[in-house]
């Protein structure tokens, strides 16, 4: 019989869900929406219903022994889902000791944020293998971050430590979607990169960029990458700009923890050079001598399509070691 955990990942539109075993081989996968209407009980209800369903329809012959859940706000230490701004839930809703009721057989049940999922994920199937100190980034809506010291997870001192993506970057810089201003977020998420583009068209006038018809709704990541590719100077600025201000940020974290790597996960990752490469020069800028030449920045060796879920099913598995 093989052995599997089950990966939840939720966001803020969908929750994703997969049947993962040891190797990280997504075995059934599927989703189910997450709810706008508030009602925790109901969803998880409705989540462990999928979950029971997607387990009898796998092909072989398996025994669940953990699962695992990735989410904003989630706190490994006490289980809980707590004041989570994209999630409908209100308060502090205690997620684990719920869902155990559904699964009472499983002992194995944690959660974590989202990004925490993607560093045990990345520790256990991806390029972080035997590493004891290193740091993920995940750039996508937002900038997460986990952080990796002697080969645990830092969580501090009440389940949210590793929240780097709201340090202060410019002082009294951009409005972050967290209402502070100036973080890296603000900055370096994909909305970040809108909003540089947006400055540079109207800084330079730039009226003979491919960028300059776009509206700011539909202005995205991707066109910026495929505008940046084909020669466009403001496209190929706003990596420049990116790359100097994640560099900056991740110049804090190796003063802070002094990783042997840093993982960037992503869309705006998939740019390879066009954004690794301002990184890597204007991190080591800002590096004290006794760092340079150190830490390397890294892309995640995580299957982008199926990151979430087996990073959230890593949770699982580090769980039944500890």
């Amino acid at each position: 019989m093989k052995k599997v955990t089950v990966g939840v990942d939720i966001g803020g539109t969908n929750t994703a869900i997969g049947i993962v075993d040891v190797d990280g081989n997504v075995l059934e996968k599927g989703n189910i929406l997450t709810p706008d209407h508030g009602d925790a009980g109901k969803y998880i209800s409705d989540l462990a219903s999928s979950i029971k369903e997607m387990i009898n329809s796998v092909n072989e012959d398996i025994e669940v022994v953990g699962i695992g859940i990735g989410a904003p706000n989630g706190n490994y230490y006490n289980g809980t889902i707590e004041h989570a701004p994209n999630l409908s839930f209100e308060g502090v809703v205690p997620f684990v000791d719920m869902l155990k009721k559904e699964f009472p057989g499983i002992d194995a049940i944690a959660l974590t944020n989202d990004a925490n999922a993607a560093a045990i994920g990345e520790m256990i199937y991806g390029g972080a293998k035997g590493m004891k100190n290193f740091a993920m980034f995940t750039l996508g809506t937002g900038v997460g971050s986990g952080l990796v010291v002697n080969g645990d997870l830092v969580y501090g001192s009440d389940g949210f430590a590793g929240e780097c993506g709201h340090t202060t970057l410019v002082p009294n810089g951009r409005l972050c979607g967290c209402g502070g201003l100036g973080h890296l977020e603000a900055y370096c998420s994909a909305p970040g990169m809108k909003r540089t583009a947006f400055e540079l068209l109207a800084k330079y006038n730039a009226t003979d960029s491919m960028l300059a018809d776009k509206s700011f709704n539909e202005l995205d990541s991707k066109m910026i990458y495929d505008a940046a590719v084909a020669g466009d100077k403001v496209a190929l600025e706003v990596f420049e700009l990116t790359g100097m201000y994640l560099g900056q940020g991740l110049a804090d974290t190796v003063h802070h923890l002094s990783p042997e790597a840093i993982f960037l996960f992503g869309g705006p990752t998939a740019a390879g050079d066009l954004i690794f490469k301002p990184v890597r020069e204007h991190m080591e800028k800002h590096l004290l001598p006794v760092f340079k030449g150190k830490v390397k920045i890294l892309p995640s060796e995580l299957d982008a399509g199926n990151a979430a879920i087996v990073g959230s099913s890593a949770l699982a598995w580090k769980e039944l070691e500890g």
